[in-house]
Protein backbone atom coordinates (compact mmCIF):
# COMPACT_ATOMS: atom_id res chain seq x y z
CA UNK A 1 0.00 0.00 0.00
CA UNK A 2 1.28 3.36 -1.29
CA UNK A 3 0.69 6.14 1.55
CA UNK A 4 0.92 9.49 0.68
CA UNK A 5 0.17 12.64 2.73
CA UNK A 6 -0.90 15.84 0.90
CA UNK A 7 -2.40 19.49 0.79
CA UNK A 8 -5.49 20.95 -0.60
CA UNK A 9 -6.02 23.85 -0.26
CA UNK A 10 -5.67 24.84 4.11
CA UNK A 11 -6.37 21.15 4.93
CA UNK A 12 -4.25 17.89 5.17
CA UNK A 13 -4.72 14.65 3.88
CA UNK A 14 -3.59 11.36 3.63
CA UNK A 15 -4.63 8.41 0.91
CA UNK A 16 -3.69 5.93 -1.01
CA UNK A 17 -2.05 6.49 -3.96
CA UNK A 18 -2.88 4.04 -7.19
CA UNK A 19 -1.06 5.01 -10.06
CA UNK A 20 -2.00 8.45 -11.07
CA UNK A 21 -4.59 8.74 -8.31
CA UNK A 22 -4.95 9.49 -5.03
CA UNK A 23 -7.95 7.11 -3.72
CA UNK A 24 -9.48 6.28 0.15
CA UNK A 25 -8.68 9.78 1.15
CA UNK A 26 -9.02 10.72 5.04
CA UNK A 27 -7.88 14.22 6.73
CA UNK A 28 -4.91 13.69 8.44
CA UNK A 29 -6.46 14.98 12.60
CA UNK A 30 -8.62 11.70 11.32
CA UNK A 31 -6.28 9.01 10.94
CA UNK A 32 -5.08 7.23 13.83
CA UNK A 33 -3.35 4.17 12.34
CA UNK A 34 -1.93 4.04 8.63
CA UNK A 35 -2.27 0.58 8.40
CA UNK A 36 -6.23 0.86 8.81
CA UNK A 37 -6.80 3.21 5.81
CA UNK A 38 -8.14 0.86 3.41
CA UNK A 39 -11.08 0.58 6.07
CA UNK A 40 -11.82 4.12 6.41
CA UNK A 41 -14.81 6.15 4.70
CA UNK A 42 -13.68 7.67 1.68
CA UNK A 43 -13.43 11.80 2.63
CA UNK A 44 -14.33 12.86 -1.18
CA UNK A 45 -16.91 11.07 -3.64
CA UNK A 46 -14.38 11.04 -6.17
CA UNK A 47 -10.36 10.25 -6.52
CA UNK A 48 -8.06 12.96 -7.32
CA UNK A 49 -5.43 13.31 -10.00
CA UNK A 50 -2.05 13.04 -8.48
CA UNK A 51 -0.57 15.81 -10.59
CA UNK A 52 -2.91 18.93 -9.45
CA UNK A 53 -1.96 17.89 -5.39
CA UNK A 54 0.93 19.67 -3.18
CA UNK A 55 2.73 16.72 -2.18
CA UNK A 56 3.29 16.75 1.61
CA UNK A 57 6.78 14.50 3.44
CA UNK A 58 4.80 11.78 4.16
CA UNK A 59 5.51 11.91 8.11
CA UNK A 60 6.52 14.83 10.31
CA UNK A 61 9.00 13.40 12.52
CA UNK A 62 10.30 13.69 16.26
CA UNK A 63 14.01 12.98 14.56
CA UNK A 64 15.30 11.70 11.65
CA UNK A 65 18.53 9.01 12.92
CA UNK A 66 20.66 8.77 9.87
CA UNK A 67 23.68 5.38 9.20
CA UNK A 68 27.05 6.60 8.17
CA UNK A 69 28.83 3.98 5.97
CA UNK A 70 26.74 1.07 5.66
CA UNK A 71 27.27 0.15 1.84
CA UNK A 72 30.01 -2.42 1.21
CA UNK A 73 30.60 -1.10 -2.26
CA UNK A 74 30.96 2.74 -0.42
CA UNK A 75 33.23 1.73 2.36
CA UNK A 76 35.30 -0.24 -0.81
CA UNK A 77 35.04 3.27 -2.54
CA UNK A 78 36.16 5.17 0.72
CA UNK A 79 39.08 2.61 0.99
CA UNK A 80 37.37 2.35 4.82
CA UNK A 81 37.44 -0.47 6.82
CA UNK A 82 33.75 -1.41 7.94
CA UNK A 83 32.54 -0.38 11.28
CA UNK A 84 31.85 -2.66 14.17
CA UNK A 85 28.62 -1.23 15.06
CA UNK A 86 26.27 0.74 12.50
CA UNK A 87 27.52 5.11 12.68
CA UNK A 88 24.73 6.76 13.79
CA UNK A 89 24.05 10.93 13.96
CA UNK A 90 20.19 12.73 14.49
CA UNK A 91 19.31 15.27 11.91
CA UNK A 92 16.11 18.00 12.77
CA UNK A 93 13.01 17.54 12.00
CA UNK A 94 13.40 21.36 10.84
CA UNK A 95 15.34 19.72 7.47
CA UNK A 96 12.87 18.04 6.19
CA UNK A 97 11.60 19.05 2.72
CA UNK A 98 9.15 17.18 0.65
CA UNK A 99 9.10 15.99 -2.96
CA UNK A 100 9.71 18.31 -5.35
CA UNK A 101 10.41 21.13 -3.16
CA UNK A 102 13.74 23.02 -3.29
CA UNK A 103 16.95 22.47 -1.64
CA UNK A 104 18.27 25.73 -0.65
CA UNK A 105 21.55 26.77 0.51
CA UNK A 106 24.07 29.61 0.40
CA UNK A 107 27.02 29.61 -1.95
CA UNK A 108 29.34 30.54 0.86
CA UNK A 109 29.12 27.17 2.37
CA UNK A 110 30.75 25.66 0.24
CA UNK A 111 30.29 21.95 -1.75
CA UNK A 112 27.09 20.26 -0.90
CA UNK A 113 26.59 16.94 -1.78
CA UNK A 114 23.52 14.35 -2.64
CA UNK A 115 23.31 11.10 -0.86
CA UNK A 116 19.90 8.90 -1.84
CA UNK A 117 19.21 6.29 0.83
CA UNK A 118 16.47 4.08 1.76
CA UNK A 119 14.52 5.39 4.97
CA UNK A 120 12.40 3.70 7.62
CA UNK A 121 9.54 4.89 9.02
CA UNK A 122 8.37 3.62 12.30
CA UNK A 123 4.80 3.40 13.04
CA UNK A 124 5.08 2.34 16.73
CA UNK A 125 7.00 3.28 19.66
CA UNK A 126 10.38 0.68 19.88
CA UNK A 127 12.27 0.40 22.79
CA UNK A 128 14.97 -2.06 23.99
CA UNK A 129 14.01 -4.60 20.60
CA UNK A 130 15.36 -7.54 18.98
CA UNK A 131 15.93 -7.97 15.60
CA UNK A 132 13.17 -10.57 15.21
CA UNK A 133 10.98 -8.35 17.48
CA UNK A 134 11.14 -4.84 15.21
CA UNK A 135 9.43 -5.62 12.35
CA UNK A 136 6.14 -5.30 13.94
CA UNK A 137 7.31 -1.67 14.84
CA UNK A 138 8.18 -0.43 11.37
CA UNK A 139 5.23 1.19 9.16
CA UNK A 140 6.82 1.03 5.64
CA UNK A 141 9.77 2.56 3.80
CA UNK A 142 10.10 5.83 1.92
CA UNK A 143 13.02 7.95 0.16
CA UNK A 144 15.74 10.41 2.02
CA UNK A 145 17.94 12.58 0.57
CA UNK A 146 21.00 13.01 3.22
CA UNK A 147 21.88 16.61 1.84
CA UNK A 148 25.65 17.15 3.13
CA UNK A 149 27.56 20.35 3.15
CA UNK A 150 30.96 18.37 2.47
CA UNK A 151 33.33 20.88 3.53
CA UNK A 152 31.95 21.57 6.37
CA UNK A 153 32.06 18.14 7.63
CA UNK A 154 35.59 17.67 6.85
CA UNK A 155 36.78 20.61 8.48
CA UNK A 156 35.04 19.85 11.86
CA UNK A 157 35.20 16.41 12.18
CA UNK A 158 31.42 15.76 13.57
CA UNK A 159 28.09 16.07 11.15
CA UNK A 160 25.88 17.91 12.96
CA UNK A 161 26.33 21.40 11.00
CA UNK A 162 26.77 19.95 7.69
CA UNK A 163 23.90 17.81 7.87
CA UNK A 164 21.13 19.88 9.83
CA UNK A 165 20.49 23.13 7.43
CA UNK A 166 16.77 23.88 6.69
CA UNK A 167 15.76 21.54 3.49
CA UNK A 168 18.55 19.08 3.53
CA UNK A 169 16.07 16.31 4.27
CA UNK A 170 14.27 15.63 1.58
CA UNK A 171 12.07 13.23 2.26
CA UNK A 172 9.14 10.89 0.43
CA UNK A 173 7.40 11.19 -2.03
CA UNK A 174 5.23 8.01 0.03
CA UNK A 175 5.48 5.18 2.32
CA UNK A 176 5.38 1.88 0.91
CA UNK A 177 3.76 -0.29 3.60
CA UNK A 178 4.54 -3.85 1.74
CA UNK A 179 7.86 -3.99 1.60
CA UNK A 180 8.37 -8.48 1.44
CA UNK A 181 12.39 -7.41 1.46
CA UNK A 182 14.08 -4.09 2.44
CA UNK A 183 17.45 -5.80 2.29
CA UNK A 184 17.13 -6.35 -1.37
CA UNK A 185 15.93 -3.23 -3.31
CA UNK A 186 17.90 -1.59 -6.16
CA UNK A 187 18.57 2.00 -5.59
CA UNK A 188 19.73 4.83 -8.22
CA UNK A 189 20.56 8.66 -8.05
CA UNK A 190 20.34 10.52 -10.87
CA UNK A 191 21.39 14.56 -11.82
CA UNK A 192 19.85 15.83 -14.15
CA UNK A 193 19.27 12.64 -15.53
CA UNK A 194 22.28 11.33 -15.37
CA UNK A 195 22.31 8.22 -13.33
CA UNK A 196 25.66 8.76 -10.53
CA UNK A 197 24.67 5.99 -7.62
CA UNK A 198 23.46 2.35 -9.07
CA UNK A 199 23.32 -0.14 -6.43
CA UNK A 200 21.25 -2.25 -3.82
CA UNK A 201 20.30 -2.83 0.03
CA UNK A 202 21.71 -6.15 -0.54
CA UNK A 203 24.96 -4.31 0.00
CA UNK A 204 23.85 -3.01 3.42
CA UNK A 205 26.53 -3.88 6.23
CA UNK A 206 23.77 -3.99 8.37
CA UNK A 207 21.05 -5.17 7.60
CA UNK A 208 17.30 -2.98 8.06
CA UNK A 209 15.88 -4.60 10.94
CA UNK A 210 19.46 -4.94 12.82
CA UNK A 211 19.37 -1.23 12.72
CA UNK A 212 16.09 -1.06 14.58
CA UNK A 213 16.87 -2.88 16.95
CA UNK A 214 20.54 -1.24 17.60
CA UNK A 215 19.27 2.20 17.78
CA UNK A 216 16.19 1.32 19.79
CA UNK A 217 18.46 0.34 22.45
CA UNK A 218 19.56 3.45 22.15
CA UNK A 219 16.94 5.86 22.18
CA UNK A 220 12.87 5.51 22.22
CA UNK A 221 11.69 5.03 18.84
CA UNK A 222 8.46 7.20 18.60
CA UNK A 223 5.67 7.03 15.49
CA UNK A 224 6.87 8.98 12.34
CA UNK A 225 10.45 8.99 13.33
CA UNK A 226 12.57 7.86 10.61
CA UNK A 227 15.95 6.10 9.92
CA UNK A 228 17.64 6.54 6.76
CA UNK A 229 19.61 3.87 6.02
CA UNK A 230 23.16 4.84 4.28
CA UNK A 231 24.67 5.99 1.15
CA UNK A 232 25.75 3.61 -1.41
CA UNK A 233 28.86 4.71 -3.97
CA UNK A 234 28.53 7.87 -6.32
CA UNK A 235 27.98 10.76 -4.06
CA UNK A 236 28.91 13.87 -5.42
CA UNK A 237 27.94 17.56 -5.57
CA UNK A 238 25.16 19.68 -6.12
CA UNK A 239 25.24 22.60 -8.45
CA UNK A 240 22.06 25.88 -8.90
CA UNK A 241 18.78 24.38 -10.92
CA UNK A 242 20.66 20.58 -10.91
CA UNK A 243 17.50 18.20 -10.20
CA UNK A 244 18.49 15.15 -8.13
CA UNK A 245 16.08 12.22 -8.56
CA UNK A 246 16.30 9.03 -6.06
CA UNK A 247 14.66 5.88 -7.19
CA UNK A 248 14.34 2.98 -5.34
CA UNK A 249 12.71 0.10 -6.21
CA UNK A 250 8.92 -0.57 -5.36
CA UNK A 251 8.77 2.81 -3.35
CA UNK A 252 8.41 5.42 -6.29
CA UNK A 253 11.18 8.87 -7.19
CA UNK A 254 11.80 11.54 -4.92
CA UNK A 255 12.67 14.90 -6.99
CA UNK A 256 14.45 17.88 -5.71
CA UNK A 257 15.65 21.17 -7.51
CA UNK A 258 18.76 22.82 -5.78
CA UNK A 259 18.57 26.90 -5.46
CA UNK A 260 21.82 28.73 -4.35
CA UNK A 261 21.34 31.59 -2.81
Amino acid sequence: MKVIRFKIEHEIFYGIQEEDKITKIVPEKNLKDIYNLKNEKNYFNENINIEYLKILPPVYSSKIVCVGLNYIDHAKELNMEVPPNPIIFLKPPTAIIGHNDFIVFKNNIGRVDYEGELAIVIGKACKNKKPNEVKDCILGYTILNDVTARDIQKKEGQWTRAKSYDTFSPIGPLIETEIKNPDNLKIKTFLNGKIVQNSSTSNFIFKTFELVSFISNIMTLLPGDIISTGTPPGIGPLSNNDIVEIEVENIGILRNRVKII
